[in-house]
């Protein structure tokens, strides 16, 4: 008998915000959402964004005004929702009119040659110059030196970036104040806060999950697609040297793509279960959500967190994305929208999937699921958001450009609706199950993917299968992009609301439709309408992957018929408290009262402390203890 791999927690942070309870996902359709709701979101972005802080019963704002809920939302309700979604990068991560680029010219006799290199530094002449470095000037915008005879000049140059806008995290939100983050990068500072909210939104308490599991019995399972990059990860390693600078020793293993998981187990969680790092550009967060589900089916763990955080918003990062065309840059959107007389485009439009669109918008985010056993969250009384039952991901084969797509996303799609359909039936699948789609608002995916999605939804006999996409409000975050899609996918079953394509006014020409509904506006479908979503990942490289989303309810269905009505009285009985206690968790963060995870030297374990016989080991910390009686599953073979 499989276990269900059901979500009993999940959080993070993106461009719309908060992800646990929903936050982000009401962000995005605050508008038809009831005005209790909407002032708890905006108090919320008040507080992460540093706009206000709340003491002593009221919220005070920076020029010192002490307010109310409703007066404060009055006075900066609307700057808080400016500070959200896609838009104009903001100069807190850098200027993007004026990226300073260090154009150096080497003059002498018969030789004249340039060379470029971006960074956002001021400097460029090297510490460790060699003895018959000779310097003659040194100032912020020039430099010459004398190296063997020869004058080169050094000049501080600055240049605007045609990409303008992103999909960055809320203005003002600084994750390195909350704990100390001694000099992390920022997808790493991004991990310490959505890791620690995807723990504390399940409403139980740590200790008590890892009291009722043994310590093998856990597993991380996290990634980003492209490493740290920033200049505390691997663009200071990268650059450092020829700036001048000293490398430090955390430039190199901060950087690897694996520590979001490393710093998931060291710093919060103090896991020793299982580990494992999956990458495959946009899919990354799928193809470790495969492994987790994987793990909890065959009973190999109990418990497993699942993560990504990317942090790509970098100059050098664009400028090597829109070299190979795939951004959205500002004088191709303008041509778009056939916009002659305006400076720059409306940025809030410049990822538009499936419409008449010039590439993608970048974004970061940090997103994290917690996942228990069906046994474990009824036992505990855990809080069933939705349950991911598999997840399917295929290559594409012999391909003529590694970049372009191939066959793979139509093994994922088609698997995935074929394996949905045997536990809801055709109805549930064709009728009552949507879409969310890879959706990156390039015009090789709007051709792609809605081919990919058509052939297979019209294979099974759908007729309008609704089709979204939450790049159009999020951008695009890299490998962590499928948290993005699976935590915003849970809110359709909180509110009962399904986000639209609203920056897509409408579908281009080419779009494949047969079988399928595009949403391009909000609807309103009611919590229990749908049963099920596809969340499809059609990435770069030809790394492809549909998940298969479970509703709440039709978990609930699902598990009455596997428990006893008296365990289901007792799992209801129990997860009041744990409601409760995750909605306590959500107003603390609202008024800014609950701080990160972050336990550094905590509880550090050597050899010497662990008791090992032959049978078990045993951990101090932990109440259940490494079972060591294995069985041979080859026996026939002795």
């Amino acid at each position: 008998m499989a276990r269900l791999p059901v979500i009993v927690g999940f959080g993070g942070i993106n461009s719309a915000g908060r992800s646990s309870s929903h936050q982000a996902y009401r962000r995005i359709v605050l508008d038809l959402l009831p005005a209790s709701i909407q002032q708890d979101v905006l108090l919320d972005l008040a507080t992460i964004t540093n706009a206000a802080e709340y003491k002593n019963g009221l919220w005070h704002t920076d020029s010192g005004e002490a307010l109310d809920a409703g007066a404060l939302i009055d006075s900066i309700g609307e700057s808080l929702l400016a500070r959200t979604l896609i838009r104009r990068i903001h100069p807190s991560l850098f200027d993007v009119d004026q990226v300073v680029v260090h154009k150096t010219s080497t003059l002498s006799a018969g030789h004249d040659s340039e060379k470029l290199s971006f960074t956002i530094k001021t400097r460029s002449l090297p510490n460790n110059r060699p003895t018959n470095w000779q310097v003659s000037e040194i100032s912020d915008s020039l430099s010459e030196v004398v190296v063997d005879g020869n004058l080169e000049t050094f000049i501080k140059d600055t240049r605007a970036l045609s990409v303008k806008a992103a999909g960055q995290l809320p203005t003002g939100f600084d994750p390195s104040k909350l704990y100390q983050s001694r000099n992390h990068p920022r997808g790493l500072q991004m991990t310490v806060y959505g890791a620690s909210d995807a723990i504390r939104s399940s409403g139980i308490d740590w200790e008590i999950i890892r009291s009722h599991v043994a310590p093998d019995q856990m597993a991380v399972y996290a990634a980003n697609s492209i490493g740290q990059m920033d200049d505390l990860g691997f663009g200071g390693m990268l650059k450092s040297a020829l700036m001048g600078k000293r490398t430090t020793s955390k430039h190199l293993p901060l950087g690897y793509a694996q520590m979001p998981a490393d710093f998931v187990n060291a710093y919060i969680l103090g896991s020793v279960g299982n580990i494992g790092t999956a990458i495959g550009a946009c899919a990354t967060y799928f193809f470790n959500l495969e492994k987790a589900v994987d793990g909890i089916k065959s009973g190999k763990f109990r418990v497993a967190m699942v993560g990504g955080s990317d942090a790509p918003i970098t100059p050098e990062i664009i400028e090597g994305f829109r070299t190979m065309g795939a951004l959205a840059e500002d004088t191709a959107l303008l041509a778009l929208d056939q916009l002659e007389n305006q400076a720059e485009p409306d940025h809030r439009r410049s990822c538009r999937p499936f419409a008449q669109n010039c590439g993608f918008t970048i974004g970061e985010s940090s997103q994290w699921t917690l996942l228990m056993d069906d046994e474990l969250a009824i036992e505990l009384g855990a809080q069933i958001f939705g349950a991911v039952p598999a997840v399917f991901s295929y290559a594409d084969g012999h391909k003529k450009s590694i970049s372009a797509p191939g066959i793979g996303n139509y093994l994922t799609m088609s698997k995935a609706m074929a394996y949905l359909q045997n536990i809801i039936g055709n109805d549930g699948l064709t009728q009552r199950t949507f879409i969310q789609a890879h959706g990156t608002s390039t015009p090789q995916n709007r051709v792609t993917e809605s081919h990919v999605l058509s052939k297979a939804a019209a294979s099974f006999g759908a007729t309008a299968m609704p089709v979204t996409a939450m790049k159009a409000f999020l951008g695009h975050s890299q490998g962590t992009a499928g948290g993005d899609q699976l935590h915003l996918s849970l809110g359709v079953w909180k509110d009962g609301i399904l986000p639209g394509i609203t920056t897509s006014q409408e579908l281009a020409d080419d779009v494949y439709q047969e079988g399928l509904s595009f949403q391009l506006k909000h609807q309103m479908y009611g919590k229990e309408y749908f049963d099920a979503a596809l969340l499809n990942s059609k990435g770069f490289g030809g790394n492809n992957a549909t998940a298969v989303l479970l509703s709440p309810q039709q978990v609930m269905t699902m598990l009455s018929k596997r428990y006893s009505q008296a365990q289901m009285d007792s799992y209801q009985e129990k997860n009041l408290l744990v409601t409760a206690e995750a909605e306590s968790y959500n107003q603390a963060m609202i008024r800014g009262e609950s701080l990160p995870i972050y336990k550094f030297g905590f509880n550090v374990l050597g050899g010497e402390e662990l008791e090992i016989t032959d049978k078990r080991i045993s951990l101090p910390g932990y109440d259940l203890s490494v079972d060591l009686e294995l069985e041979n599953e080859f026996a026939d073979l002795k």
